[in-house]
Order: structure tokens, then C-alpha cells, then sequence
């Protein structure tokens, strides 16, 4: 669990994203072409392999802070809406789409519903923390590999 955490995010979740994409752990689904992330955006994603980054970030995220529901998700990949004129105003990103990416990720058994006190929600399976541990140590072994 440490070297998820220790590891370069980005790095991390672009090579997460190759991984479920390979594995076809997840699945874009048919509207996900046609959708914004959130109303607070203006276009819809550039990146054709956006569901596989989105939840590569979800999984890191999960397994970051733990139990976490749909509507911590929802706040974390929100952000300010351009009003014209008027002040920004926060708007929380699309709960169908980490709705659908949580669903997908559960049934890969990479995460499973739990709780922890008064707190509910998806936390990583042993399953998902070694498929998130293996990724950071092949890229902590090739960051070596370059240092020296």
C-alpha cells in the first residue's frame, strides 16, 4: 500500500489505465462518446481512452482515503463553472459516470463495499491493492533503471 502512494500519480494512473484497458477490467459504455464528465465543463473529453484514465484516478482515489462514496468522488472530479459575467460557481462531475466505473470496478473485484465506523463506502480488495502495488513497483524499478 505504501508504494501506491509513493509512486508519481500521473505515471501511475496512466499505466492503471493501460492495465484495466488490456485486462478489459472495465468497459466504456455506449453513451460515454457522447457525455461531459460534468457540468461544469464546456466539451465533452478529448481522449478517446478517457473512461480507462478516469478510472484508474477512481481506483488511486479509493484506495487513498479509503471508505468513499459516490458523492466524495462526485466533489473531488468536480470544478468551477465559467458563468459569463456572473461569479464561478462549484459543480460536482457526473455521479452516472463514477456511479458506472464503481459498478464495473466492483464486479472486477478490484473494490468492495465496506465499512469503518461511522464511514461507508468502496475500499480496495486485496485483489486491488496487489494490482495497484505491482504497477508502482515496475514504475519505481524503471525510474531506478533511468537514474542510473
Amino acid at each position: 500500500m505504501s508504494q501506491i502512494l509513493q509512486i508519481n500519480p500521473n505515471e501511475l494512473i496512466n499505466k492503471a489505465a493501460d492495465e484495466l484497458k488490456k485486462q478489459k477490467l472495465v468497459q466504456p459504455t455506449e453513451w460515454s462518446a457522447f457525455v461531459k464528465t460534468g457540468h461544469h465543463q464546456d466539451r465533452m473529453p478529448d481522449s478517446e481512452d478517457w473512461w480507462y484514465a478516469r478510472s484508474a484516478a477512481i481506483l488511486r482515489s479509493i484506495a487513498k482515503l479509503g471508505p468513499v462514496g459516490t458523492q466524495k468522488l462526485r466533489h473531488k472530479y468536480g470544478g468551477k463553472k465559467n458563468r459569463g459575467h456572473k461569479p464561478e460557481k462549484f459543480f460536482p462531475a457526473s455521479g452516472s459516470i463514477i456511479r458506472k466505473i464503481l459498478q464495473q470496478l466492483e464486479k472486477s473485484e478490484l473494490i468492495t463495499k465496506a465499512e469503518k465506523g461511522a464511514h461507508k463506502g468502496r475500499v480496495l480488495t486485496p485483489k486491488g491493492t496487489s494490482f495497484l502495488d505491482k504497477l508502482a513497483v515496475q514504475i519505481g524499478k524503471e525510474a531506478r533503471k533511468v537514474k542510473e
